[in-house]
């Protein structure tokens, strides 16, 4: 059996979008019979929320979808992104502020993207920061992450011939 595809999710704190993501896309690939094939992780472009749970609103609007958010916040390193297959990040600014974590020889920009290329229901570039918002901002990072995880499912399978 080959290595599984390691998928990398990324955004500043990582404890709401990335989170979510890894949390949304996890439940995708058991339910899709890919457990043994995919590696999901997530991490943040800053360390300060280091070790804590998802943020509390965000695992409450992922339970009432059925996504159980136990990750520990953490820090982006170098070994990511020379690990990882792939490394989507949530918005521009952390698609900036994870150059610095780059020192792979040639560099990592061609398997770094924005999350939201995947997405084929939304028209949105980026997925927003709900961590200053309410509820309906947690609710709406959701559909936009159920969405695209479904389209980055669909481009693994598809490089992986699943």
């Amino acid at each position: 059996m080959d290595a599984p595809y390691r998928l990398l999710f990324v955004c500043m704190g990582n404890i709401c979008r990335s989170p979510a993501a890894e949390g949304v896309m996890r439940a995708l690939v058991e339910s899709s019979g890919f457990g043994g094939h995919i590696a999901i992780r997530s991490a943040g472009t800053g360390g300060w929320h280091a070790g804590k749970l998802p943020d509390q609103r965000m695992r409450n609007a992922a339970q009432k979808r059925g996504y159980n958010l136990q990750s520990r916040a953490r820090q982006v390193t170098a070994e990511d992104l020379r690990d990882h297959d792939l490394i989507l990040v949530m918005d521009r600014d952390n698609h900036r502020e994870i150059r610095p974590f780059d020192r792979t020889e040639g560099g990592s920009a061609a398997k770094i993207r924005l999350f939201c290329e995947f997405c084929t229901g939304h028209d949105a570039q980026e997925v927003p920061d709900p961590y200053y918002g309410g509820e309906q901002g947690f609710e709406h990072v959701l559909d936009l992450l159920e969405d695209g995880c479904r389209g980055v499912l669909q481009h693994i399978c598809e490089q992986r011939g699943l």
